[in-house]
């Protein structure tokens, strides 16, 4: 399951559509204060997150959602028109990041790299 964070409700719309054609299972959220809400019960395999949101914004999200133990863990894909994307991404311990506008195979590459098991290489 994937929480696609965005306040841009067209952004929302469009990435939680193309995921869902895509065939992966989409929570929504608006901002951070409902992506914090959104982590439970069941908390989501991956975060697409835009970092300038209202409310809560990427940052203080990520932040809140690292310091809980049983989210910690979850991978972090931050999509952002900020032109230090990948510093900013880097800062708040994300996996990847894309500028907006991003191309779409580059999204949905991205998306399932950080879904699919890692591979054991210590047995090859």
């Amino acid at each position: 399951m994937v929480l696609v964070v965005d306040d841009d409700p067209d952004i929302l719309e469009a990435l939680s559509e193309i995921l869902e054609a895509e065939g992966f299972e989409i929570r929504r959220a608006r901002n951070g204060k409902e992506a914090l809400e959104r982590l439970e019960p069941d908390p989501p395999h991956l975060i697409l997150l835009d970092l300038m949101m209202p409310v809560m914004d990427g940052w203080e999200f990520a932040q809140r959602m690292r310091q809980k133990p049983a989210f910690a863990g979850i991978p972090i894909i931050v999509l952002s028109a900020d032109r230090n994307v990948g510093s900013k991404a880097k800062d708040i311990g994300a996996m990847g990041h894309l500028a907006k506008p991003f191309e779409l195979n580059d999204l949905l590459s991205m998306v399932r790299q950080s879904l699919s098991p890692p591979v054991d290489t210590s047995r090859v």
